[in-house]
C-alpha cells in the first residue's frame, strides 16, 4: 500500500481546487446570497434546494439530509472513493505532485483502484483514436462514419476510436504501460481467454462514455464486419466505475449548455448524439445500451435545477419500440419539475439520418418542442380501443384518466382532461374532467403529501441528531442566539474575536451547541480564524469528535444569517444575548441552592452566595445597558 499522504499536501490541494468548481461538475449551482451558491442535493432526492455550498471556506452542506464537509468530503462521497484517491485525483487536476510519508512518492502501482481503472481507460481510449486516425485496418471504421456525415474532425471531436482485430493488441499495449492482467480484467478492458487475458473488444468502432465529470469510465463498441458474432452494440460491463444505469453519453458535453438553457435533448444512440451536437444541437445526451430511468433522472434534475420551465425532450424512432420506449420515459415524467415533450421525426428517421438526409437545421427544428410526453402516451392509449363502442370508451378512459392524473399543472390537468373527453368521444366533458380531479387527489393523498404553508418568518431546521442531546426549539430565542454566535464564529471570526473565546462551553444551552463550541476551542478558538480562514475551519472540524457533531459545524459554517446586516452591531447583540442568559442562569442556580438549603446555609455561605449574586446582577444590568461594551 502507499504510504500517509503528506498533510500539507492534503492541505495543498484542498486550497487549490475551488469547491464550487468541482460542485459544479455535478449539478447546477446558482446564487443563495451571503457569499454562497445552492443546488440540488445530490446525496438525495428532493424537489427544492437545501444544498449549499460556501466557496470562501471551502465547504458544502445540506440542510435536507445533513450531508456536508469540504471538496475532499464531497469527491469520496459521490464517486465513491477512498481518501487518499480523491486527494490522488484532485492532485493530479491541480497538477499538485503528492508525497508521501512512507515511501517518498507514490509509484504507479500503488495507487487506488478507482484512479487506476480510469487511467487503463484513459490510455485505452488514446489508442483507439490512434488506431482509427492512423491504422490501415482502421479504414473500415472510417468509412462507416464518412457514410453517416462524420469526417475525421467530428470523429476527433468525440474522441471516436477503433478497436484493432486481433486478440490481444489493447492488452498488451496496457500491460507495456504497467497495468496488471487483474487491472485490465477488473477495468473490463480485458477478458478471460484461454492463455490468459484477451481484448474485450476487436474490430470495432469505439466510442467513450465519459461519467459527468469527465473521466472515461466505460466504452461503447459497435460492430463493424459480418464475422463478428457479437451483438450489433456492445458495451463495457459493469465494473467499479461503469454503471450503465448511471451513464448518459455526451454528459461531458452538454452538462453546461443543459444547465446554461434549462433544456435536455434525450436521443437513442451515440451517433445520434454526434448528430446532434454538429448541428447545434448542443444539449443532446443518449443512454448507454438501457433505457432511460431514475437515475438518468438524478443527473439531469441536479442540472435542471427543477426549473419549471425546463424542457426535456426524447426524441425516439417512430416504430413499435420506440413507441414503447417513449411510454416508458413517461412513466418515470412525474420525477421532473421539467416539461417533457417527444420528438419524432418524418418517415421515423433518427436524427444521425435526418441530418444525412436534410441537413442539420432539420435537426435542430426536429427537436423544438412539439408534442408533449403525456398526449403521446395518451393518443397511443385511445389508438388502442374501439372508441365506436360505450365499452371501448369506458376502458380508453379508464387507462387514460390517470395518465391525465399525474400532470403536474393543475390547469394544464383541467384543460387536458376537456381534450381527452373530445378524443373518447364522451360528450359530458364534466364527467371525464371530475374523474381525473378525483384520481389526482387520490394520489395526492396516498403520497402523503400536503400543501405547503406560508410562514411569515421562516427559521432555519436543525433536525434532531442522533446522540446529541435533545431537539433543538428554535423558537427559543435562546437557542436562535446561540446558532447565530455560532454561525459567527465560524463563518465571520473577525466580528466576535477575541470576546467569543472567553465564552465557556457552559454558557451554551443545547448539547450540540456545546459541542461545537469544545471543537472551536480544541482548534484554538474563533481568533485562529482571522489569519487562514480554511485551515481554521478544518482544525474545527478535525477537533469533531463523531459524524454528528462534524456535520453540524458545517451546517453552522454555511448556513445564512437570520439578520440582514451582518456587521459589528449584530455580533456584539449575539454576544450579549448570550451572555446576559448565562448570567441569569447562574442568578437563578445561586438562588435556588439558597432556597433548597434554607436554614442549614452557615452565614459565610448566604454572604458570599449573596454577593455573587449582586456583582452578576450589576454585570447584568451593565449588559442591557452598554451592549458589548461591558463585555
Amino acid at each position: 500500500m502507499a504510504g500517509r499522504i503528506n498533510d500539507d499536501d492534503v492541505k495543498a490541494v484542498r486550497d487549490a481546487v475551488p469547491i464550487d468548481a468541482v460542485v459544479s461538475e455535478y449539478l447546477q449551482l446558482r446564487n443563495a446570497g451571503g457569499g454562497n451558491l445552492k443546488g440540488l442535493c445530490p446525496f438525495h432526492d428532493e424537489k427544492s434546494p437545501s444544498f449549499q455550498v460556501s466557496p470562501s471556506k471551502g465547504l458544502f452542506h445540506c440542510f435536507g439530509c445533513q450531508e456536508g464537509g469540504d471538496t475532499i468530503a464531497f469527491v469520496m462521497k459521490i464517486d465513491h472513493l477512498s481518501f487518499s484517491e480523491t486527494v490522488e485525483r484532485l492532485a493530479a487536476t491541480a497538477g499538485i505532485t503528492l508525497r508521501y510519508e512512507e515511501g517518498g512518492y507514490n509509484p504507479a502501482h500503488q495507487r487506488g483502484e478507482r484512479i487506476r481503472l480510469v487511467e487503463a481507460h484513459k490510455i485505452a481510449a488514446q489508442f483507439y483514436i490512434e488506431q482509427l486516425e492512423n491504422g490501415p485496418e482502421a479504414e473500415t471504421g472510417r468509412a462507416f462514419l464518412a457514410e453517416r456525415g462524420f469526417d475525421q474532425a467530428a470523429a476527433r471531436h468525440f474522441s471516436v476510436g477503433y478497436s484493432p482485430q486481433g486478440w490481444d493488441h489493447l492488452t498488451r499495449f496496457l500491460r507495456g504501460k504497467g497495468f496488471s492482467d487483474k487491472e485490465l480484467i477488473l477495468s473490463g478492458l480485458s477478458q478471460d481467454g484461454r492463455r490468459g487475458p484477451i481484448d474485450r473488444f476487436r474490430g470495432r468502432l469505439m466510442w467513450p462514455i465519459r461519467d459527468i465529470s469527465g473521466d472515461v469510465v466505460g466504452f461503447g463498441a459497435r460492430k463493424l464486419y459480418e464475422s463478428d458474432n457479437g451483438p450489433k452494440y456492445l458495451n463495457t460491463p459493469e465494473t467499479g466505475i461503469y454503471k450503465k444505469s448511471q451513464m448518459l453519453y455526451g454528459i461531458d458535453l452538454a452538462k453546461k449548455e443543459i444547465a446554461k438553457t434549462s433544456r435536455a435533448v434525450v436521443v437513442e444512440g451515440y451517433t445520434d448524439v454526434m448528430a446532434c451536437h454538429l448541428a447545434g444541437v448542443t444539449t443532446a445526451i443518449a443512454t448507454c445500451g438501457t433505457a432511460f430511468g431514475g437515475d438518468h433522472i438524478k443527473i439531469l434534475r441536479r442540472l435542471l435545477m427543477d426549473n419549471g420551465s425546463a424542457r426535456v425532450i426524447f426524441t425516439f424512432d417512430g416504430d413499435a419500440a420506440g413507441q414503447k420506449a417513449a411510454l416508458r420515459a413517461f412513466e418515470d415524467d412525474q420525477k421532473f419539475a421539467a416539461e417533457t415533450y417527444i420528438a419524432i421525426a418524418p418517415d421515423g428517421m433518427d436524427p444521425c439520418e435526418l441530418r444525412l438526409a436534410k441537413g442539420d437545421d432539420a435537426v435542430a427544428e426536429l427537436v423544438e418542442p412539439r408534442t408533449p410526453l403525456f398526449e403521446f402516451a395518451l393518443r397511443q392509449i385511445v389508438a388502442r380501443y374501439d372508441l365506436e363502442t360505450p365499452a371501448g370508451r369506458a376502458t380508453a378512459l379508464d387507462e387514460a384518466a390517470p395518465v391525465v392524473a399525474r400532470i403536474k399543472n393543475s390547469g394544464a390537468q383541467h384543460e387536458v382532461a376537456v381534450q381527452l373527453a373530445g378524443m373518447l368521444g364522451i360528450l359530458d366533458t364534466q364527467f371525464v374532467v371530475k374523474r381525473v380531479a378525483q384520481l389526482a387527489r387520490w394520489a395526492r393523498d396516498r403520497g402523503g403529501q400536503q400543501p405547503q404553508q406560508r410562514r411569515s418568518a421562516p427559521l432555519p431546521q436543525a433536525p434532531a441528531r442522533a446522540g446529541s442531546g435533545p431537539p433543538l426549539n428554535l423558537r427559543s430565542p435562546a437557542a436562535r442566539t446561540e446558532r447565530e454566535l455560532l454561525k459567527l464564529a465560524l463563518q465571520r471570526p473577525e466580528l466576535v474575536s477575541p470576546a467569543f473565546d472567553a465564552y465557556g462551553v457552559d454558557e451554551f444551552t443545547a448539547a450540540p451547541y456545546a459541542a461545537v463550541r469544545h471543537c472551536i476551542e480544541q482548534a484554538g478558538g474563533a481568533e485562529q480564524g482571522l489569519a487562514e480562514e480554511r485551515e481554521y475551519l478544518a482544525k474545527v472540524l478535525d477537533a469533531a469528535p463523531n459524524d454528528t457533531v462534524r456535520s453540524l459545524i458545517t451546517e453552522l459554517a454555511v448556513e445564512v444569517f437570520i439578520g440582514k446586516s451582518i456587521d459589528e452591531t449584530y455580533a456584539g447583540m449575539q454576544l450579549v444575548q448570550v451572555r446576559v442568559r448565562a448570567v441569569d442562569r447562574r442568578i437563578s442556580e445561586v438562588q435556588g441552592s439558597l432556597t433548597r438549603l434554607g436554614s442549614n446555609v452557615s452565614a459565610e455561605q448566604l454572604a458570599a452566595a449573596q454577593n455573587e449574586v449582586w456583582v452578576l446582577q450589576q454585570y447584568a444590568q451593565s449588559l442591557r445597558n452598554q451592549g458589548a461594551d461591558a463585555l
